[in-house]
């Protein structure tokens, strides 16, 4: 017999967020992926964190900082803006922000997606470790810095020093860069990039022609510490 779940509904005007989190934590099953809402978020922060199941949670609003960190498994749909490090440290799972996003997101991401349908600020996807950041508005300066591992996707500007430290991580870009950061250089675009870049922006919902898009990697020069190098790369 097929368990029925019923969809959830937190007024944060009425119910307090630790009540709603401790919720999420604790009571959901194993498999529950039910649909839960979020009503009057009024920019509260730790909205959804650390969420271990694949429910579905619609955040009606916007959201404070370190929204839907350390995800894993879990939907998370802001249908606003959201403050410092919306999705950070996350493993799995989709983070989905429809307004602004400011500065840290996605830091530390181990996997899963963050998709910002807006600007995003300072140090998006610093310290990226695996998983992949969509930004379809602009970045702010020193996005990508020390990203390890994962993927980036900017279809608007960036700031300065774009990808400054990069080690294994590759950024693709649209727009006007103003500056790469240290180690941080262009190389040409691939078949596996154009393959690649085109299956995130599928999943992001957008339909840019990855063609167009520019590619960012390291030059590997800072893998190593040169003794002579005299701090200049």
């Amino acid at each position: 017999m097929e368990r029925l779940i019923a969809p959830l509904e937190f007024d944060l005007a009425a119910t307090s967020l630790r009540e709603m989190n401790q919720f999420l934590h604790q009571e959901l099953l194993t498999d529950d992926s039910r649909k839960v809402t979020v009503l009057n978020p009024d920019g509260a922060h730790n909205i959804a964190v650390g969420l271990n199941q694949p429910v579905q949670v619609e955040v009606q609003g916007h959201a404070g900082y370190y929204a839907a960190g350390m995800n894993k498994h879990a939907t998370v749909l802001i249908h606003g803006s959201a403050g410092t490090g919306v999705g950070e440290n996350m493993m799995s799972g989709t983070v989905h922000v429809k307004g602004f996003a400011s500065n840290g997101a996605g830091a530390s991401a181990h996997g899963g997606l963050l998709v910002i349908e807006g600007d995003a600020g300072l140090r998006c996807g610093i310290s990226l470790k695996g998983g992949d950041i969509v930004v379809v508005g602009s970045v702010g300066s020193f996005s990508g810095f020390m990203a390890q591992a994962g993927r980036m996707v900017i279809c608007g500007d960036a700031g300065d020093a774009l990808g400054d430290s990069l080690y294994e991580a590759v950024i693709y870009v649209k727009g006007t860069v103003k500056s790469l950061g240290a180690d941080a250089q262009y190389e040409p675009m691939t078949p596996q990039d154009i393959d690649a870049l085109g299956g995130l922006l599928q999943r992001a919902g957008l339909d840019h022609d990855p063609a167009g898009f520019r590619r960012i990697a390291s030059a590997r020069s800072l893998y190593h510490w040169n003794a002579d190098a005299n701090q200049e790369y």
